[in-house]
Order: C-alpha cells, then sequence, then structure tokens
C-alpha cells in the first residue's frame, strides 16, 4: 500500500493540537480593514478550534 498524500493547501491552513483537535485562523482579515472596528480586527487575529463536524473533515485531509 502506498502512502497516503496530505493535502497541502488543507495543511498550510490547519494545524492539529496535542490533543487532536483542528485549530484554524478567521477569514475577513486581508482587506477591507478599515470599515471594521478595531475590536473586531482585534479579535479575528486569535485562532479557534474547528467544530467537530468540519474537523472530521479536515482530518481526512491531513493524515499524519
Amino acid at each position: 500500500m502506498p502512502k497516503i498524500k496530505t493535502n497541502r493547501g488543507a495543511a498550510k491552513r490547519f494545524k492539529r493540537t496535542g490533543s487532536g483537535k483542528v485549530r484554524r485562523n478567521s477569514a475577513f482579515t486581508s482587506h477591507i480593514l478599515t470599515t471594521k472596528t478595531t475590536k473586531r480586527k482585534r479579535n479575528l487575529r486569535k485562532s479557534s478550534i474547528m467544530a467537530p463536524a468540519d474537523a472530521k473533515r479536515i482530518k481526512v485531509l491531513m493524515p499524519y
């Protein structure tokens, strides 16, 4: 059996935590920042844990 390839697009966007959960960064941070409040932009910098249903799909793309 050959090895399973990791989806490189997913590998660049998501990271696994020590307990196996999937961490992601927030969207809406790249442009049109003048209309967003400072508080909103500051909160968008933080990463968050993916929902279990979405994390299951990402784990298929990143087997290792």
